[in-house]
């Protein structure tokens, strides 16, 4: 590695879906260095069996499973009331579950797929956290992002659920966008707000990792979705390689609000601290605030919600 993560005896960490993939090599991670890990997951008997593997590794670990599906707000506010009840000070928040060019579908809330679970799933369960989160010392929120995002647009408030037309790739390249913007955005009202807490992004690179089969299972991807989960495969990093840029974006002493980590060569390589090009950044990001909190009636801070 590129730094220490260090002991974070005492430290609490919420991860997103935590039971595979990414999310697991990160929160076997956390738990090595001795945080309490929360693990915010979907799917709880695969959970418990993600849970059984860090305890192998780590006997000593501290973990706790919650369900939260990102995909109803429903369950995403009340996973996170419950997390925030038992914990009032959050240090880690890394907001890594996600989905890949599933084809066309909606959420139970009525949402985009795509953009209801990676972002607005997120939006919530981060707003919800937020008394907890600044209230700790210098509390840090990882968002996952991709380079997918290169390929996507920002949201369009007049079009939020692409019913002007649907093509897989654009519209996870889009919600990973959505995710690079939320990042950012939230490190500087972070700053205007006056608190200690930190937003960062990160992104995996190619990882070889559940994402890409899921997606195929799914029926999406098309006929990029096969052959993607051969190139993962076959030249893809580890998981564990792969969950590198989230962690030290997460757990670095000199890693700052704002700032991006990803693969030193793009795909490959140890996790680095990239360049941000902020072309149109603030007015995409005012958008996207402005989107969300009126799909979600959920505010970012504060407990009212929109109206």
């Amino acid at each position: 590695m590129s730094w220490n993560i260090g002991n974070l005896t005492g430290r609490i960490s919420v991860v997103t879906g935590a039971n595979g993939g990414l999310g697991l090599e990160t929160a076997k991670a956390l738990a090595g260095a001795k945080s309490h890990v929360v693990m915010a997951v979907r799917d709880l008997d695969k959970a418990e069996t993600a849970r059984r593997e860090i305890l192998r590794t780590h006997p000593e670990a501290s973990l706790e499973l919650v369900a939260t599906d990102l995909g109803s707000q429903e369950s995403t506010k009340a996973a996170a009331s419950s997390i925030a009840h038992r914990h009032p000070k959050i240090d880690v928040l890394i907001n890594n579950a996600g989905v890949m060019a599933l084809p066309e579908g909606r959420t139970v809330d009525g949402f985009e797929t795509q953009l209801g679970i990676n972002h607005l799933g997120h939006w919530t369960f981060t707003a919800t956290l937020m008394p907890s989160l600044v209230a700790a010392d210098r509390a840090r929120v990882v968002t996952v992002t991709s380079t997918a995002r290169h390929q996507g647009r920002a949201v369009d408030p007049n079009d939020v659920n692409l019913e002007q037309g649907y093509s897989a790739w654009p519209a996870y390249g889009r919600s990973k966008l959505a995710n690079f913007h939320f990042g950012m955005g939230l490190d500087a009202e972070f700053g205007r707000r006056g608190f200690s807490a930190q937003s960062l992004v990160a992104h995996p690179g190619l990882s070889n990792t559940d994402l890409q089969r899921h997606t195929v299972s799914q029926g999406g991807g098309g006929p990029a979705g096969p052959f993607f989960v051969w190139l993962a495969a076959k030249i893809g990093m580890s998981a564990a390689r792969g969950a590198l840029p989230q962690l030290r974006a997460a757990t670095d002493p000199a890693a700052r609000g704002g700032e991006l980590y990803g693969p030193r060569f793009g795909l490959h390589g140890r996790p680095v601290k990239l360049a941000v090009i902020r072309t149109e950044f603030d007015r995409d990001i005012a958008i996207l605030w402005r989107v969300s909190e009126e799909m979600t009636g959920v505010r970012m801070f504060g407990d009212d919600d929109v109206t």
